[in-house]
């Protein structure tokens, strides 16, 4: 049996429209460079400093927020650079010396690797943040920071939680 002009239309367009539909990539592509920007954004309020559960912080009331540089983190038992053990506290000597060669060694070889080198003007100083146990003894702290400044860096900070302000 011969088809109609009209019935063999009515099978292609029947046939057209059975057929599954593709993704709409533009759509797609929208979506996915509004979360990226989305991303990009807000991970830059992320934690700067690394939490440890043994390294009790003292408290402040300081409001500023850390930010990106080297930390010293100064343990119970342990000086750490950027999480890389540098000294025991046990093999640092109590003599009057206020350096600690390792710790010295290990921030001048952080300064090298800086990245940000100003040609022609004065590159501003490098900076270091100490995370202390609030337990250890200030002669310890003392003898990390001049430490600290020996091996050039000239902006020491150290880290703290920040407790709530108190109502007047």
């Amino acid at each position: 049996m011969k088809m109609s002009r009209r019935a063999k239309r009515m099978e292609r367009h029947h046939k057209r429209s059975k057929a599954t539909p593709g993704f709409n990539l533009v759509s797609l592509m929208d979506i996915f460079t509004i979360l990226v920007f989305f991303l990009l954004v807000n991970t830059g309020e992320g934690e700067v400093l690394p939490s440890t559960k043994d390294v009790p912080l003292p408290e402040s009331i300081s409001e500023l927020k850390p930010r990106v540089n080297i930390v010293v983190m100064v343990t119970g038992s342990d000086i750490l650079v950027q999480g890389n053990r540098v000294a025991h506290l046990s093999d640092i000597p109590d003599n009057g010396k206020l350096t600690i060669v390792a710790l010295r060694d290990a921030l001048e070889v952080q300064n090298q690797r800086r990245l940000i080198k100003m040609s022609g003007r004065k590159a501003p100083p490098p900076e270091v943040t100490i995370m202390g146990n609030k337990a250890i003894p200030y002669k310890l702290l003392k003898k990390v920071m001049a430490t600290c400044t020996e091996a050039g860096f000239g902006k020491i900070s150290l880290a703290v939680l920040q407790k709530p302000a108190q109502e007047s």
